[in-house]
């Protein structure tokens, strides 16, 4: 297949779309001469905008399911007159397939999911390495405070996420091969970094600063206890004589607030930047930092795949699937029998992270930093 003017739907959250970078960037190596548009919502899409494999970035701002149909068959009709090629989608959605049908963009790739197959010129199969088995987990307290265990037990991909979208592109054709040491990079990490350093200099911060992302979008099941995000960032910041930045959303803002000011009053400087910083500052002042600790969130992804050693702590998920996928990580994360769960809010004792110590994320740290 050869293709001139190629639509990529990107993934919707910032976590997916850093774990589909190898593949847009295995899809431009394929055609480097196609003008490659990335149709993404607006909170992923400084991300793809930076990207030499993306020629423009097409904010997609139609709110989801039959809301917005007006916007959706506006935006279709411009798609429709841009005259694509191919379209590949990466979301799962009937939505997504929907939209590329409607602009009768004639090669239109994505996974036979959500009912959609018919709406598809290459429908393909989802492997079998992501064939989540089962029903998720789900437990109760029992005597004596051990679990209960509901169902047949945890959802479990056997692969990367990053491989789902690579075997995408394969399984379509797209693509002839690709490596199995893919992995998952955000360009210009060097820049990136040399610009969030001037940042934290004009704000008076150390040389050395340490970002922190103590949220999680999912649910408060996949979040490390805040008080442990305090003593870690004391002991680290009184350690290396570094700064600690907070990161997160908009929602997260009082937590990663509530932290930093505890965090300050031991000595240590901090500053909570969550809420207050686009996709693409954030992507600079991350690249600055010169260790990341996180949950696992967006933040833990785009650290990891800067390349800026990141220490991730795991609980309610699966860090085989969905864990980071750059150069320098570790993840911390205890073997409990009701992990991974995949569940929002644990409905016990939340065990997969209150038996995670201060002390082992901090030699964790240390030793990545080695």
């Amino acid at each position: 297949m050869d293709f001139e003017r190629i639509l990529v739907r990107a993934t919707n959250w910032l976590g997916d779309a850093v774990m589909s970078l190898p593949a847009l960037q295995a899809l431009h190596a394929r055609y480097p001469a196609a003008r490659i548009s990335i149709l993404a919502r607006p909170w992923v899409a400084d991300l793809y905008g930076r990207e030499p494999f993306c020629n423009e970035v097409i904010p997609y701002e139609a709110p989801s399911g039959w809301a917005g149909a007006s916007m959706k068959l506006r935006l279709a009709r411009m798609l429709a007159a841009r005259r694509f090629d191919a379209s590949i989608l990466l979301p799962n959605s009937f939505e997504s397939a929907a939209l590329v049908w409607a602009a009768r963009i004639p090669v239109r790739v994505g996974y036979a999911r959500d009912g959609r197959g018919w709406l598809l010129s290459h429908c393909i199969e989802v492997p079998d390495e992501f064939r989540k088995s089962g029903k998720a987990l789900k437990v109760r307290a029992g005597d004596g405070g051990n679990p209960v265990v509901i169902g047949p037990g945890p959802r479990k991909a056997t692969r990367h996420q990053r491989f789902y979208y690579l075997e995408l592109l394969k399984r379509a054709g797209v693509i002839e091969s690709y490596s199995e040491d893919a992995a998952s990079q955000l360009s210009g990490s060097a820049e990136a970094a040399e610009v969030g350093r001037r940042l934290f200099a004009a704000e008076g911060f150390p040389a050395n600063v340490i970002g922190m992302s103590p949220g999680a979008a999912f649910g408060s099941a996949k979040r490390w206890l805040p008080g442990r995000f305090e003593d870690l960032g004391i002991r680290l910041g009184r350690k290396w004589g570094a700064a600690v930045a907070l990161f997160g959303s908009t929602g997260e803002a009082e937590l990663c607030e509530r932290i930093g000011k505890r965090i300050a009053n031991n000595g240590v400087t901090a500053a909570n930047f969550a809420g207050k910083t686009s996709l693409r500052k954030f992507i600079e002042r991350a690249a600055s930092c010169f260790l990341y600790v996180t949950n696992d969130s967006g933040a833990m992804h785009v650290a990891s795949a800067l390349g800026v050693p990141t220490v991730a702590v795991f609980g309610s998920t699966d860090a085989v699937a969905t864990g980071p996928a750059g150069s320098r990580f570790v993840v911390v994360q205890q073997p409990v029998e009701c992990s991974p769960c995949q569940l929002r809010d644990c409905p016990i004792d939340h065990r997969c992270m209150t038996r995670i110590s201060v002390e082992e994320v901090a030699q964790a740290a240390e030793d990545l930093m080695k």
